[in-house]
């Protein structure tokens, strides 16, 4: 979906349609949920901190998120989807993947599949999308975000060098900003110029991933559209308006979010071990630290002395932090038959802002 929240916004409320929109909340710590594609030319962007966003573009217009609404939406979309093919794996509230190799229709090109769900949603929600398609998931993906907004690009098998040779390594999957330049210290920049590197390089430079750069430099993705997702994990975070350092403030906080974790955890029926703090700095370094118990963590009484024990090992009195989140989550190993039924709502693992 093309720049969903603020689309839905839109939508409710026309009075918005062409005035440049940030969807979160108009305080000093928060950050851009969803802006729209008028606020992105003045160069506002999701993730953003929106002071940054509001000195870029003074008139910006700022909205409270709806994630109910969003979620209803999302609702109707994977109808559409269902319509085609029930092998439908959801990323976020606003984009999936959808394998029509064979579909209920029987429609032989996937460019047609394609073009009659951005139809449908455009004719029955009155929203855009845009669509990426390919013979594997990697390139569909980077597909979709081509000709953003409302667009349509195909990469054929035949086509797949030509289309990845200029294509910026950021692009790829796993290629996170440290990864980048860890990259282009290496001089690559682009897909092409991976390509190149061995794959004995990739490794020693990347480790595990190196195979994964190697394959995905030359378009190839195995991986399956997987309809059932495993959870392995439930958190919360918050980012707080003051940097804190002083104890009986940080075990207000914490305490806060051990209320609010225990509640997500009964809310969803997880079952993990593995109690795992994460601080993020005044700077905006960040720590993590983890707890492992032989029984599963569910309670207050369970997680409280944990996260204590956690957040003693955080030095904040010399360095404030502006963020704290604590998660629950488990091993591959432990038992889990909990079906992929939460994305990026408000039922968020952790908060947008």
């Amino acid at each position: 979906m093309d720049a969903f929240f603020a689309s839905v916004e839109q939508l409710d409320n026309p009075s918005l349609k062409g005035q440049p929109l940030a969807v979160g909340h108009d305080a000093p710590r928060s950050v851009v949920a969803t802006a729209s594609y008028e606020a992105r030319k003045y160069g506002v962007d999701s993730a953003q901190s929106m002071m940054q966003a509001k000195r870029l573009c003074p008139h910006l217009v700022i909205v409270e998120p709806h994630f109910s609404r969003y979620k209803e939406i999302s609702q109707q979309v994977h109808e559409i989807f269902h319509r085609y093919t029930d092998i439908v794996e959801p990323i976020s509230v606003d984009e999936a993947f959808l394998d029509v190799t064979e579909n209920k229709k029987g429609i032989p090109l996937a460019m047609d599949i394609a073009k009659e769900i951005r139809q449908a949603i455009w004719d029955e929600l009155h929203l855009t999308a845009s669509a990426g398609v390919s013979c594997n998931k990697l390139l569909a993906k980077i597909a979709s975000d081509f000709r953003k907004p409302n667009g349509l690009t195909v990469v054929h098998p035949q086509r797949v060098e030509a289309f990845l040779e200029h294509l910026p390594v950021e692009n790829l999957w796993g290629v996170g900003p440290k990864t980048k330049q860890r990259m282009h210290d290496l001089m690559i920049h682009t897909c092409g110029q991976l390509r190149e590197v061995p794959l004995e390089i990739l490794k020693l430079e990347f480790g595990k991933m190196g195979q994964v750069f190697y394959d995905f430099s030359r378009g190839i993705d195995e991986r399956p559209v997987v309809t059932d997702w495993t959870r392995k994990s439930v958190g919360c975070e918050e980012t707080f308006e003051n940097d804190i350092s002083k104890p009986s403030a940080a075990i207000i906080v914490l305490y806060q979010a051990v209320i609010e974790l225990v509640q997500r955890i009964a809310k969803s029926g997880f079952e993990g071990r593995t109690l795992t703090l994460k601080v993020k700095f005044a700077d905006f370094t960040q720590v993590t630290r983890s707890l492992t118990q032989g029984k599963v963590l569910r309670d207050k009484d369970d997680i409280l002395p944990l996260a204590k024990q956690l957040l003693a090992k955080v030095d904040f009195k010399e360095h404030p932090f502006r963020l704290l989140g604590l998660s629950v989550s488990r091993t591959d190993n432990e038992r889990s038959e909990e079906p992929r039924k939460q994305w990026h709502t408000g039922e968020l693992p952790f908060k947008p802002y």
